[in-house]
């Protein structure tokens, strides 16, 4: 459960919020399984927030920081995260279903068997990102860095990944039936056991 006290500070609005975060540096907070959804939460310092189960549902979290953030089980259908701070952020298991999630930073996310069907991730940076087992069914993932990412198993039917940079992408036992690669770089990567 969240903490009640994190909970009405972030409802005071993301201003309060930022102020508070800047004055309790060290400060991890606890908004797990705390109901978000619709919330306008762009610009917030969610660093290291612990988010697991939270209720996200078409929250706005524009260029939000959640750099290292806890997003287990989170549930994030249909949010925007254009240009959001994601990276190490532990997605496990997360609803990401048509969430915009263009142009966001999600270098080493851990995205193990997260759903991102539907899911824009245009433009977004998700090297070295671990999505074994990940839903990415008709995913745009149109000029994404994926250099280095973990798709073994991932389901990628129907996905665009047009120009996607997949240099060294584990690929092994991914599904890719039906999906659009032009001029996607798949040079190095690993595709059969």
């Amino acid at each position: 459960m969240a903490n009640s006290d994190h909970l009405a500070i972030l409802r005071r609005g993301v201003s309060i919020w930022n102020k508070w975060r800047k004055d309790n540096p060290n400060l991890k907070p606890d908004l797990s399984e705390a109901d978000l959804a619709q919330s306008d939460l762009a610009r917030a310092n969610l660093v290291a927030a612990i988010l697991a189960r939270a209720n996200l549902r078409g929250a706005h979290l524009r260029d939000a920081n959640l750099h290292a953030a806890d997003l287990r089980h989170a549930h994030l259908r249909h949010a925007t995260l254009i240009g959001a701070n994601l990276f190490k952020a532990d997605l496990y298991q997360a609803d990401l279903v048509g969430a915009n999630l263009r142009g966001a930073h999600l270098r080493e996310a851990v995205l193990l068997e997260a759903n991102l069907d539907l899911a824009n991730l245009a433009g977004a940076d998700i090297d070295r990102a671990n999505l074994r087992g990940a839903r990415l069914r008709q995913a745009n993932l149109a000029f994404a860095g994926m250099s280095e990412a973990n798709l073994s198993e991932a389901d990628l039917r129907g996905a665009r990944l047009r120009g996607t940079d997949l240099t060294n992408a584990i690929l092994i036992d991914a599904d890719l039936f039906g999906a659009v690669m032009h001029g996607a770089v798949l040079s190095g990567s690993k595709r059969w056991r």
